[in-house]
């Protein structure tokens, strides 16, 4: 008779993994999920879980009504927000090509913040530094992201204005920050690539000019040493 031990191991070791895990990582099941979530030992990216938080939906006013904010409001609310975390990801951990945040309604999506890095080992330095940081009264829960094409875990519908699920769908609600701050921050790295492209330039012209003058200065040698040896045969100095 096959004890139940048995037939959980079997069972463990034989289940898919998740494939909303691996595509937006995050499940709505979480632990209690049937199928694998594989975490990730490095990846460029990485997660901050339930960290931004929405006015529209936390106002409250003190007898607990709930309180009106405009549109104009919310977009100054989160620009500065999405600019400070942006801010301190690259100045403390290293360079960011991407950042994005769920605009959500369910618990396991509702303000994640992914932030993807360049490098593999900023990624990991962030999240071994962040887990022992707080921000905005809550302690940071910061976990390495299998994801790493925000295309594969957006939801389309919802970029063209069709989602019928609302906050609770199960792929990601990117809440958009003002191209006034896109251009600001992800200007001001394209500015950071193009003077490190003209210091690299530069420094291969000064190479070049330096290898032409050692040519240069060795064949004018050769030349006087040709021209010294021609005079001793003619007798001449």
């Amino acid at each position: 008779m096959i004890n139940c031990y048995c037939l959980c191991h079997f069972y463990f070791l034989n289940r898919v993994n998740c494939s909303f895990y691996f595509k937006i990582g995050a499940c709505r099941h979480g632990d209690r999920c049937s199928r694998l979530h594989n975490k990730p030992t490095f990846s460029q990216t990485i997660a901050l879980l339930n960290i931004y938080r929405n006015p529209q939906n936390t106002a409250q006013s003190a007898d607990g009504l709930r309180c009106a904010v405009s549109d104009v409001e919310m977009q100054e609310h989160y620009d500065e927000f999405f600019e400070e975390v942006f801010t301190e990801m690259e100045e403390k951990y290293g360079e960011v090509e991407e950042m994005n945040v769920c605009d959500n309604l369910g618990d396991h999506l509702v303000g994640n913040v992914y932030v993807k890095f360049r490098r593999e080992e900023d990624a990991e330095k962030a999240v071994m530094d962040l887990n022992n940081r707080w921000f905005n009264g809550q302690p940071i829960h910061a976990e390495l992201s299998p994801v790493t094409d925000f295309r594969e875990a957006c939801c389309r519908q919802y970029e063209m204005g069709e989602c019928t699920r609302g906050g609770f769908c199960n792929f990601m609600h990117l809440k958009p920050i003002s191209r006034e701050l896109r251009r600001e921050l992800y200007g001001r790295r394209r500015k950071r690539h193009r003077s490190r492209s003209r210091s690299r330039e530069r420094r291969s012209r000064s190479r070049d000019r330096g290898d032409r003058g050692d040519r240069g200065g060795r064949g004018g040698r050769d030349r006087e040493r040709r021209r010294s040896r021609d005079r001793e045969r003619s007798g001449r100095f």
